[in-house]
């Protein structure tokens, strides 16, 4: 356990130590939450980058993802057996 301070902005720097057995790289992000005892709890922030898709894309999406006739005919006869 180590003490840090925390400055006038709300700020504090984690100790290396810590830090290296944390695995945490620098310049990444975590979640900082409170808990009912008053602690305060920090955990690795997963990011995932989000893609808006226009209509136009969506559609693209969709005429890809069509089956030939062939197949379509192929998969119908098996289904109705």
């Amino acid at each position: 356990m180590e003490t840090v301070k925390i400055g006038k902005k709300g700020q504090l720097t984690i100790p290396r130590r810590i830090l290296e057995e944390s695995g945490l790289p620098t310049e990444s992000q975590v979640i900082v939450e409170s808990e009912a005892d008053g602690s305060i709890r920090l955990r690795p922030a997963a990011i995932y980058p989000i893609e808006l898709y226009s209509d136009e894309r969506i559609s693209e999406f969709e005429r890809e993802n069509q089956l030939p006739d062939t197949l379509k005919n192929r998969a119908r006869k098996r289904l109705v057996k």
